[in-house]
């Protein structure tokens, strides 16, 4: 039986926010079993791709290595994910874009090659969709998205999720408990996840 080949894609780790959580420190940099959350994610992706995008703020020359391109938000004081999207939208390479974040290092390879399955058979936005919850920070885009997304931006939406499910959009549905979806959002669950698995 035949199967559809998987469509090429430009890859984008969002790696650009303030840390708040993590008390203003830089998130993707952050160590998890040795090694910066940013490498953990660059291992899982760089197969799949030639052409791989960091969005930073900071730090660039430590993102450096990680990556084909970097981009930076056109505007400053961080104004959240859509903003790195926006930028990397401008410079990807392939017809469609995967969108991850720094600090979910657990994604496999068989999830993202699934979002890529969906989409190249519907051909539309694809998102994972997680016990009901849309999850903006593991979704594919087309390149031709561009414009839609440049204007909502200047509509004041900054909300991605929001402005993907206002037209149409495919779910990759998961279970609540999933663990590739595991992200950390403060030193205690970095802290937690190592004492567990040590």
């Amino acid at each position: 039986m035949s199967t559809t080949p998987l469509p090429s894609c430009s890859i984008l780790i969002l790696a650009g926010g303030r840390g708040q959580r993590m008390g203003g420190r830089d998130k993707g940099l952050l160590q998890w079993h040795g090694e910066p959350l940013i490498a953990h994610l660059h291992k899982t992706v760089r197969p799949l791709s030639d052409d791989l995008i960091i969005s930073c703020n900071r730090n660039i020359e430590a993102y450096r290595p990680y990556a084909d391109t970097l981009v930076q938000d056109a505007q400053a004081d961080f104004p959240g994910p859509m903003a790195g999207v926006l930028a990397a939208l401008q410079v990807a390479r392939h017809d469609w874009l995967l969108v991850l974040a720094c600090d979910a290092p657990r994604v496999d390879r068989s999830l993202l090659e699934s979002l890529l399955a969906l989409a190249s058979e519907a051909r539309t936005p694809v998102m994972v969709r997680q016990a009901g919850h849309w999850q903006p920070m593991f979704s594919l885009l087309p390149r031709t998205l561009a414009g839609t997304l440049s204007a909502a931006w200047e509509r004041g939406d900054r909300s991605l999720s929001w402005v993907l499910r206002g037209g149409p959009l495919l779910a990759l549905d998961c279970a609540e408990d999933d663990p590739r979806l595991t992200n950390f959002n403060t030193p205690q669950a970095l802290d937690d996840d190592a004492s567990a698995q040590s």
